[in-house]
């Protein structure tokens, strides 16, 4: 267990962290293309940074990674408390997503090469969703007792925690001295980054076009929004719990996703079914990648990259032709995408059973 909760710890401060900017972005810079920017930059940091880590992290070991991202993570937060001009917030919302993109596919490629990897990777998928709610929640309402950045500073605190028991943390395998094949890696998992980039990315679509669908109160919206992340920590604990086959899985799910997202259209309620079918299809995507613990840096890198890409692409397209041709074509354009996935994914040359 010690070796377990600095990174459960660990992925919960960087989440908290990167969302504890999300409530008092007016408030740090003018002008909703600057704030845009600043949120933003995070993801840019973590999506060039998640490869070349976990690249790094199958020559290197995991464990020098994942105490460099938790110590940029605190150095960030830290800058951020002392530094207000917006542009020097840009560059440091890029060093934090930097940091979450050294410490989230080594820790995970860390958890895939652990016996009981099914159970961990389920607490950690728990603890990272925690972690973004509890950001959003408790920066709100900090800013009234400690300030603007109120929560920008319980959470620079937090991370020191995981990052002084990341002492106790060792090695899961010895690093690897052969060149990985990233290409080959690519080429062999091809038909499941595809579909994190889609399913994952489906959850970003609903969630960015739904504030304009529905002109619903700020307060409104968020409470619908987490939804969403409650129900992925109760399904990805469950789901991590009983012994799934991973290519069926991703297929129901995909066909969930699929209805649950059509049926968002019609009722928020939905936003529960999206949240929890997301909870079980990137449990059965991580154990799909588990399969092959001698490049698990690299696969697990390709892995964030793709679900990077998704909250990216999916959204602006969502966004692209709900201004086109409507919300229903923006929800209808997504489901499909959705769909497709069930048939696609039986086309991965992974070594797994289906």
């Amino acid at each position: 267990m010690k070796q377990r909760l600095p990174l459960l710890l660990g992925v919960f401060a960087v989440m908290a962290l990167s969302n504890a900017v999300v409530p008092v972005l007016p408030s740090l810079a003018d002008g909703t293309a600057l704030q845009g920017a600043i949120y933003s930059a995070y993801f840019l940091g973590a999506m060039v940074t998640v490869v070349p880590a976990g690249l790094l992290s199958d020559h290197i070991g995991r464990v020098p990674l994942l105490r460099a991202g938790l110590a940029l993570t605190f150095g960030s937060g830290a800058l951020m408390l002392v530094i207000s001009d917006p542009a020097a917030l840009l560059a440091i919302r890029v060093v934090e997503g930097i940091a979450a993109g050294l410490f989230v596919p080594s820790a995970m490629s860390w958890i895939n090469l652990q016996p009981d990897h099914e159970q961990m990777s389920g607490n950690f998928i728990a603890a990272l969703n925690v972690g973004l709610v509890f950001g959003l929640v408790a920066a709100g309402w900090l800013t009234a007792t400690a300030g603007v950045l109120g929560g920008v500073m319980a959470f620079t605190a937090v991370t020191a925690v995981p990052l002084l028991m990341s002492a106790f943390v060792g090695e899961a395998v010895s690093p690897e001295r052969e060149r990985t094949d990233l290409l080959g890696v690519g080429r062999d998992f091809f038909w499941l980054y595809i579909s994190a980039i889609v399913l994952v990315g489906a959850t970003g679509a609903v969630t960015a076009i739904y504030p304009n669908f529905t002109g619903e109160p700020a307060a409104t919206l968020g409470l619908q929004l987490g939804m969403m992340n409650v129900a992925t920590i109760v399904t990805s604990l469950a789901a991590s719990r009983v012994h799934l086959a991973p290519i069926p899985t991703i297929r129901v799910s995909a066909v969930l996703m699929a209805a649950s997202v059509a049926l968002s259209f019609f009722t928020p309620a939905a936003f529960i079914l999206i949240g929890g079918v997301a909870g079980v299809v990137m449990i059965a995507q991580i154990n799909y990648l588990a399969t092959n613990p001698g490049r698990q840096g690299a696969i697990m890198g390709l892995f964030n990259a793709s679900s990077y890409a998704g909250m990216t692409l999916l959204p602006f397209v969502a966004g692209v032709v709900a201004e086109a041709e409507g919300f229903s074509a923006a929800f209808a354009i997504t489901a499909i995408l959705a769909a497709v996935m069930a048939v696609t994914i039986g086309r991965c040359r992974c070594p797994l059973e289906t």
